[in-house]
């Protein structure tokens, strides 16, 4: 069975013996997004859910943690930062062939560009607004007191994902790209010192990867976990940073050349400083390290992608593949982002 489809009869079978009020059958509805782990809302009489599953196959170590996911969101349930309920995990690759958890499903808006076009200016300034309110509560959970403290290793963040993210480049690699090699040498050479900053971080925050309420500007759900750990908090700035930075329309995803004023969006500079004045921080010195080493990441992450389409095991292999070409772009975007304070 591939990645795109799901075996319904075996879900129920599972969910009738272990989720307490579950009543089958159900039917399975593929999401478009999640190209890593492959998504599916599944109605029920007793309810709708969603299910998030490890893809079929071969796949490289560490990545589709489906078991972190689950973990971190759960123990999320309680704090600032909005989550679906967690309600199971199945680690029996037996079920249907690989892990998986099941949450509630949530009704919400996800918007999937952040120029917003379908708000006023009013509505997409409460949007972002909101989006920097959350990710100040990611960063201010007290990780000790919600479970959280081992969820990642101690010391440089950043040379530990430099590391770890060069390995999966190096796994799934497929052909030279100049820029990435470069871009991977420079980053190495200029990991800064550790400043002590630990605090949960997504790993993968923007605007796509959340729910907003129907009919108001807040995040009712932030969405696909699987890259977070503990870390630094300045990598989930940069994040967004970097997304802005792409071009606009549906594969860029960006603002890059859009005139915020006109739009009522943020400029990079004032999504920092609001940032920073919700942590108490008088501000972030030698940025370019960070957002470089977002494009780098993004760039692994899309030659992981592209390597799984040519294996066979993407959830949407012509998307994967279109996607895998932007590599040399994110590379490059990344070279001229390590040469910025």
């Amino acid at each position: 069975m591939d990645a795109t489809t799901l075996d319904t009869a075996a879900v129920a079978r599972w969910l009738s013996e272990t989720l307490d009020g579950f009543e089958g059958p159900i039917t399975a509805t593929k999401f478009d997004v999640g190209q890593s782990n492959p998504t599916f809302r599944l109605d029920s009489p007793s309810g709708q859910y969603v299910l998030r599953r490890k893809p079929p196959g071969v796949l490289l170590k560490s990545a589709h943690a489906v078991d972190r996911e689950f973990r971190v969101q759960k123990a999320l349930a309680d704090t600032e930062v909005p989550v679906a309920k967690m309600h199971l995990l199945c680690e029996d690759d037996d079920v249907i062939g690989s892990a998986f958890y099941v949450m509630d499903f949530i009704e919400g808006r996800n918007f999937d560009d952040p120029r917003l076009p379908e708000l006023d200016n009013d509505q997409r300034a409460q949007v972002i607004d909101e989006m920097g309110r959350v990710l100040a509560a990611i960063h201010s959970v007290d990780i000790n007191a919600v479970g959280l403290g081992d969820y990642g290793p101690d010391g440089n963040y950043f040379e530990r994902q430099v590391g770890r993210w060069t390995k999966q480049y190096r796994a799934s690699e497929t052909e030279t790209i100049p820029q990435m090699d470069q871009l991977i040498d420079w980053l190495a050479a200029n990991i800064p010192t550790d400043d002590g900053k630990r605090t949960l971080v997504h790993g993968d925050y923007r605007i796509d990867n959340m729910l907003f309420a129907k009919d108001r500007p807040e995040v009712v759900a932030v969405l696909d976990w699987e890259l977070s750990t503990i870390g630094h908090p300045y990598a989930d700035l940069a994040a967004v940073i970097m997304q802005w930075q792409m071009p606009p329309g549906n594969e860029g995803r960006g603002l890059a050349g859009i005139d915020r004023a006109a739009l009522g969006l943020p400029t990079d500079e004032e999504f920092i400083a609001a940032y920073c004045k919700r942590m108490g921080l008088p501000g972030i010195e030698k940025f370019g390290f960070y957002l470089a080493f977002c494009f780098f990441r993004m760039g692994a992450i899309i030659q992981g992608v592209k390597k799984r389409a040519l294996d066979g095991n993407a959830s949407d292999p012509e998307r994967a593949a279109k996607l895998g070409t932007f590599v040399p772009m994110f590379a490059q975007a990344g070279l001229e982002a390590s040469t910025r304070g």
